[in-house]
């Protein structure tokens, strides 16, 4: 065979074909240019900027995404503007109460991040999608809140050593602006990311003081209901509070010049930031950390001991459940059935009793294989009968034939039987029976009874 009809290590080479004027076939290929090796194309490798300025374009298409970058200029126009008052101020108060609009910011960033997560599909590196994604921008996002506030209460601490003088020209006004944009935009952009978290995280030392209060108003005016419970709207409330306070430091500053005002202003807005962010924080993080919501538990027991009922199912080994990103929950589970039950009959109905309340499942089915546990025992010389078992009957006479060493041949894997190798302490054996008596030693045995002899 020539060289030429080698076929190379890769897929196979490109061969050209020549055709004529008549449509015949005419073969041109030399030896080298068909024995050559095909290799896949390979585009270019775009840039972190490149990929980014793609992705943006593909999302700027919707009417969704320009309205959420008109509110996000606006914020960062109006967060600039609050910053250089802080500076004329001198507030620490006013700066702690901006930063509600920074926090804003990232909101609205979560909100682009999360449009550009619903346009994509898993991927091999991604299999489970990228809404882990919004879940990771919310648990940073609350987490810089925090890290803010800490800061302020830092700085807080050095004005307590040495109080400057604070100026009240524009602290109002950028109370009442700040306020006035924080409130716009938390009621005027739909975050479906931090709306859930809100939902679904628990309440925070501020909403639960306020509970009672919210009760009690509307008693009176029930018509406030709808807006006051079942509670508060955590980042309106923590508006409405710091608000407050930062009103009455301005008229203690203004009337008394009692400039320590403005710094204890300043601590409680900031510890108001911490404790409405913090619950926030803890269920990002847990879900991070793909641990199994609490509040599923119960539901969860209840769909396994529903599904440990069907027909064919043994038992469910290595559940594992955690939650994937915001109201999607994620599991995998190894059901152990029968050996005579339908395999994609049971993986039918356990998925469809699971996936009610599990979205993405993996599910593992294994059949019984209890041939391989008493294979096991015997060669390994262990009884197959258990300790306190008892014989009761007629006196058992063993039987006259081979060695039992002979008899427990296996057959291997290339198919011929294994040669025995007889255990040591067991070169003859002794059998008496009520009618005669026999040896076996070794390659042969008598046998003595009352009028025969086998040998």
């Amino acid at each position: 065979m020539s060289a030429c009809s080698t076929i190379p290590d890769l897929i196979s080479s490109s061969v050209n074909l020549d055709l004529d004027k008549s449509g015949n076939y005419h073969d041109d290929s030399t030896c080298n240019s068909a024995s050559q090796t095909m290799f896949p194309f390979v585009g270019a490798k775009k840039s972190v900027l490149q990929s980014f300025a793609h992705e943006l374009s593909s999302i700027l298409r919707l009417n969704e995404t320009k309205k959420i970058l008109i509110f996000l200029c606006l914020n960062m126009f109006g967060t600039g503007l609050l910053f250089v008052w802080c500076h004329d101020t001198n507030s620490m108060a006013l700066t702690a109460y901006t930063y509600l609009t920074l926090f804003d910011i990232f909101s609205l960033l979560t909100c682009l991040l999360s449009i550009w997560v619903r346009l994509q599909r898993p991927s091999p590196a991604y299999s489970f999608g990228y809404e882990r994604f919004e879940v990771l921008a919310t648990f940073a996002t609350t987490m810089l809140c925090q890290l803010g506030a800490l800061f302020v209460i830092k700085e807080s601490i050095e004005r307590v050593i040495q109080q400057p003088e604070i100026h009240t020209g524009r602290l109002l006004i950028g109370v009442m602006f700040a306020f006035m944009l924080h409130m716009f935009l938390t009621y005027s952009v739909d975050n479906k990311a931090l709306n859930h978290v809100i939902a679904a995280s628990s309440s925070s030392w501020l909403q639960e003081h306020t509970t009672d209060i919210s009760e009690s108003l509307c008693h009176w005016i029930p018509g406030l209901s709808k807006l006051l419970l079942p509670r508060i709207n955590p980042l309106a409330l923590i508006a409405f509070c710091g608000g407050f306070t930062l009103t009455i430091s301005h008229v203690l500053i203004d009337s008394k010049s009692y400039y320590t005002s403005d710094t204890v202003a300043a601590v409680s807005i900031a510890f108001m930031t911490i404790g409405t962010m913090f619950p926030m924080a803890v269920y990002t993080g847990k879900i991070l950390l793909q641990t199994t919501p609490a509040h599923m538990l119960g539901q969860l027991d209840k769909v396994l001991r529903e599904a440990s009922t069907l027909d064919g199912v043994l038992e469910f080994r290595e559940e594992h459940f955690w939650t994937l990103s915001f109201g999607s929950l994620a599991g995998s589970v190894q059901v152990r059935v029968r050996r005579d039950a339908n395999e994609q009959l049971v993986l039918a109905h356990v998925y469809n009793r699971l996936a009610n309340v599990v979205s993405t499942l993996t599910i593992q089915i294994f059949k019984d294989d209890w041939t391989r546990a008493s294979s096991y025992s015997i060669m390994g010389g262990g009884s197959v009968f258990p300790s306190n078992y008892t014989y009761s009957g007629p006196p058992i006479v063993p039987a006259r034939g081979p060695s039992p060493t002979q008899d427990l041949g296996f057959i291997s894997p290339t198919g011929s039987p294994s040669k025995q190798v007889p255990l040591s302490g067991q070169g003859h054996g002794h059998s008496h029976g009520g009618q005669g008596h026999g040896h076996s030693h070794g390659g042969h045995g008598h046998s003595h009874g009352g009028h025969k002899s086998h040998w």
